[in-house]
């Protein structure tokens, strides 16, 4: 069996990943997003185990000295962060894994994990960016301004990414990523046993 792929997401608050990463799980039998563990409090309609693993501080460090996250990132105040045991015992189940994390988890990602697929999102404008996170009314004056403050520095690191897909239509974005797991499936190092079964018959 082939390994599963594992795609990272990411891109500033507000910019859709949550979405379209919905609609990849909506869209395609064989992918799953990762959830990861943080130490912020739940929004409104958020469930634990569903959305997040949700941890107090000690607990988190404590799993963060045990080794047992892919990667871990302290964001606006809170921790968060991709555990490892549930990823890489899905990947061995060739089951493809999204992991929507911001981008210093993902830059993490990328030194520990190359072979991974790096996608980074970008908003239609910064005016529509500051109208997504505005409209989705959880955060206070003082969280958006933070966020607002974030983003041209995280938009710099888009060149780090393989991919750049530009979030303006959702379901145009949703296509523009199946098409790179579909390419990134045909790459031939990732089909190294097959040519090597041609090779034998």
């Amino acid at each position: 069996m082939e390994s599963g792929l594992l795609i990272v997401i990411s891109g500033p608050s507000g910019s859709g990943k949550g979405t379209i990463c919905k609609k990849l799980i909506e869209e395609m039998d064989n992918i799953k997003v990762s959830i990861s563990a943080t130490t912020r409090k739940p929004r409104t309609g958020e469930l634990e185990g569903r959305n997040y693993f949700f941890l107090d501080e000690e607990s988190f460090l404590k799993k963060i000295k045990n080794n047992e996250f892919i990667e871990y990132a302290c964001v606006y105040g809170n921790y968060y962060g991709t555990l490892k045991n549930e990823v890489l015992k899905e990947l061995e189940n060739g089951k493809d894994i999204i992991l929507e994390i911001d981008i210093q988890g993902a830059l993490n990602v990328k030194n520990n994990y190359p072979n991974g697929v790096f996608i980074f999102i970008l908003p239609p404008s910064i005016e529509e960016l500051k109208n997504r996170i505005v409209g989705r009314g959880t955060d206070s004056k003082e969280v958006i301004l933070k966020r607002m403050q974030c983003v041209y520095d995280e938009l710099n690191y888009a060149f780090q990414y393989d991919y750049v897909v530009l979030n303006d239509e959702i379901e145009i974005a949703v296509n523009k990523i199946k098409n790179i797991i579909s390419a990134e499936k045909n790459k031939a190092m990732r089909n190294q046993k097959l040519i090597q079964k041609i090779q034998e018959v």
